[in-house]
């Protein structure tokens, strides 16, 4: 068996001391670390300090973009009222058009005769004053010369032409009047 020499404590140390400590081997590692987080910070700066300015190229373009849309929205109001007061424009002149159109229909309706030759219920009958000449009836005027400008002649109602009747419909259709009036036709298959 090999002998086991437990001699000198002072051999052993000198060949420890070429061994590096853990004291210096803990102080490597923490300053490897701390190197890395300064690192990892100044990346993360750099990338926050771009992002902030993106940020703010961002804020400038929606600020424009706010101008712009005031700009559109000014217009569209402007174009929005010109369009308005055009179809205001013609809503009343088409609510004049309808009124003249009933005028002239009701007026037709009270000069115009039934197909019998008979004036309808609310027509006005013609006066003979208005449908005679002044040379026929001087008289009736009253006492008025022909010449003075009030007495104006009128002329004669027209009558109306009683309409034929309208055609028979064809074999191949039934006709169909309904209780308000309507008239419709069905085909006969």
């Amino acid at each position: 068996m090999p002998a086991i020499d437990i001699g000198n404590q002072e051999q052993r140390e000198p060949a420890a001391a070429g061994k590096p400590s853990k004291a210096k081997t803990i102080a490597v590692i923490v300053a490897g670390g701390a190197l890395l987080i300064t690192a990892v910070n100044m990346a993360a700066a750099v990338y926050l300090y771009r992002g902030m300015s993106d940020l703010r190229f961002v804020e400038a373009r929606l600020e424009q973009l706010g101008a712009f849309e005031q700009r559109i929205a000014a217009r569209l109001d402007t174009v929005n009222n010109g369009f308005q007061s055009r179809f205001e424009k013609l809503d009343s002149q088409l609510q004049g058009s309808f009124n003249e159109i009933d005028a002239s229909i009701a007026r037709l309706g009270q000069t115009m005769p039934v197909a019998g030759g008979e004036a309808m219920p609310g027509a006005q009958e013609p006066s003979e004053i208005a449908t005679s000449t002044l040379a026929q009836a001087p008289e009736a005027l009253g006492g008025e010369s022909a010449s003075e400008p009030g007495v104006i002649e009128a002329p004669a109602p027209r009558r109306r032409i009683a309409s034929a009747s309208p055609p028979a419909p064809s074999s191949n259709y039934q006709r169909i009047q309904q209780p308000d009036g309507k008239v419709y036709y069905r085909r006969i298959n």
